[in-house]
């Protein structure tokens, strides 16, 4: 059975978005500790698939996901530096 809803964690960040057996399913967008660091996208059974994070910097990822890590095609900006391409469970950060 799949529902909605918002989930505030003890350290100040959330997530609100579709839920489906107690985790993140389908639409959602989750926020750090004192919203720094936010990822909006698709969820799959608590894991990110494909979507945006932007860290407290300003730097995004936008790609694809896989067992919470950056994974298949994306594209990464950091300032003036910019990557397109292929990554390979690739933690975050």
């Amino acid at each position: 059975m799949s529902s909605g809803g918002r989930f505030n964690f003890d350290d100040g960040g959330s997530y609100c978005g579709g839920w489906e057996d107690g985790k993140a399913h389908g639409h959602g967008v989750c926020t750090g500790p004192k919203g720094q660091g936010e990822y909006t996208g698709s969820w799959s059974h608590g894991f990110e698939v494909l979507g945006v994070y932007t860290w407290p910097s300003g730097n995004t990822y936008q790609g694809t996901w896989a067992q919470g890590k950056r994974h298949g095609i994306g594209l990464e900006s950091k300032g003036k530096w910019v990557y397109k391409g292929e990554w390979t469970l690739s933690l975050r950060g």
